[in-house]
């Protein structure tokens, strides 16, 4: 059975990606900040809970124990948690968060995780990012991304794809691959018109987490395939 992680999974895509992976066999671990959100999530799904806060490195460090410790690797790593910000003005303190969490959290889960992920057959990470991290996008006039200002945010997602495009080079035996879900009717993106609903852009992560050891790496994709940086 694959043995699969999912940060920030007790709601929005993550909940859903949980779903469908749980369908196709996964032995699941949501992992979620929120201990009673995030057990609640996990037992409606049928799946199993890790208290996981990506900007905490002790609890980053046990969530990876306890999987440890019950499965002894860990077959897919979906890092998802994440915060959204469209401050045109942010200050310091603020992109420090934003960083710590988009960012840095990828660091801390994928650092923890790395031993486990070498002890599987086919290792599989995925980040969920975002077009609005891609110069292509954000500088084509004929792509909504263009139109959006969000610096934090933006360049958030621009490290979260670079981070895996270099993990991808220093990891060649695990499939590194970041996605673009797709604007998403989620709490994050409440404040802002249309999304579409979580169950169709899981459907792009669900499809990178479950590539098999000839598929592709270190690269940034979409529902239509491979996407420009």
């Amino acid at each position: 059975m694959t043995v699969t992680l999912i940060t920030g999974a007790n709601k929005g895509i993550g909940f859903a990606t949980a779903r469908q992976l749980l369908d196709l066999g996964h032995e699941v671990y949501v992992g979620a900040r929120d201990a009673e959100r995030g057990g609640k999530a996990a037992a409606a799904l049928g799946a199993r809970f890790v208290q996981l806060d990506v900007a905490d490195e002790a609890s980053v460090r046990a969530a990876l124990a306890t999987i440890e410790e019950a499965e002894g690797r860990l077959d897919v790593l979906v890092h998802n948690a994440g915060v959204m910000n469209t401050d045109p003005d942010p200050d310091g303190p603020t992109a420090l968060g934003v960083f710590d969490t988009n960012v840095v959290g990828i660091v801390r889960v994928t650092t923890a995780a790395l031993p486990l992920l070498r002890r599987s057959e086919h290792p599989v990470v995925v980040t969920v990012s975002s077009s609005m991290g891609s110069f292509w996008a954000t500088t084509n006039p004929e792509r909504a991304e263009h139109g959006i200002v969000a610096p934090l945010y933006a360049a958030s997602k621009s490290a979260a794809t670079m981070l895996t495009l270099q993990y991808a080079k220093a990891e060649p035996g695990i499939r590194f691959n970041a996605v673009e879900p797709g604007f998403t009717a989620t709490d994050m993106t409440a404040g802002m018109a249309g999304g579409r609903p979580v169950e169709e852009s899981a459907r792009v992560v669900v499809r990178m987490a479950t590539l098999g050891p000839d598929g592709p790496t270190g690269t940034l994709s979409d529902e239509d395939g491979e996407l420009a940086w």
